[in-house]
């Protein structure tokens, strides 16, 4: 009996994520596939709710998905990563070591054959060049970028709140550039 196919989906955003999950209830469960997916993070949050995020009304520990339970439950393997290299000739890719915050190395790079290989990696804001924007702007495409926000706006009111002279012009100013669904929200 020949192996299962091994399917690789690289990037755990919305559809990424809705992909493994549905290959893994429908092939990985019946051992017709082993499906796998790679993300750089540990948890998924809906890009839809990284406004919320930045506003702080709400809180990503609470209510991200860990992909390593979700992966579980729905029968595909999580791995933790960030894809370094792909080496079509092998139908390889290859993933970069992974290191804590103190630089030492937890998981030394790695490498997944794959028949049948997705990427899922998503998007990423567009500034249209306009002047100023990656100077000066602040973009929510990640749980990170967006967290990041909410503690700049919280430390500028918190600065604002106790200071004893007035505001200065400009000094709480947010500006939104985009009209998309996050600059919208």
């Amino acid at each position: 009996m020949s192996e299962s196919p091994k399917i690789v989906v690289v990037g755990g955003g919305a559809a990424g994520l809705e992909l493994a999950t549905h290959l893994g209830r429908r092939l990985g469960k019946h051992d017709k596939a082993q499906v796998t997916l790679i993300d750089a993070t540990r948890t998924h949050v809906w890009k839809p709710l990284l406004h919320q995020v930045a506003a702080g009304t709400f809180d990503p520990a609470q209510h991200a998905l860990g992909y390593l339970s979700h992966a579980r439950w729905n029968h595909y393997r999580f791995r933790l990563g960030v894809m370094q290299d792909l080496d079509r000739v092998k139908r390889e890719i290859i993933l970069a070591p992974l290191h804590n915050e103190k630089g030492e190395e937890l998981i030394p790079r790695r490498t997944f054959s794959y028949d049948y290989l997705v990427f899922a990696i998503g998007s990423v804001s567009n500034d249209f060049g306009i002047p100023g924007v990656q100077e000066h702007c602040l973009m929510l495409d990640t749980k990170s970028q967006a967290s990041n926000f909410q503690q700049q706006l919280l430390e500028a009111l918190i600065k604002a709140n106790t200071q004893k002279e007035a505001l200065k012009d400009g000094q709480l100013d947010v500006a939104i550039v985009g009209a998309g669904a996050t600059g919208v929200e």
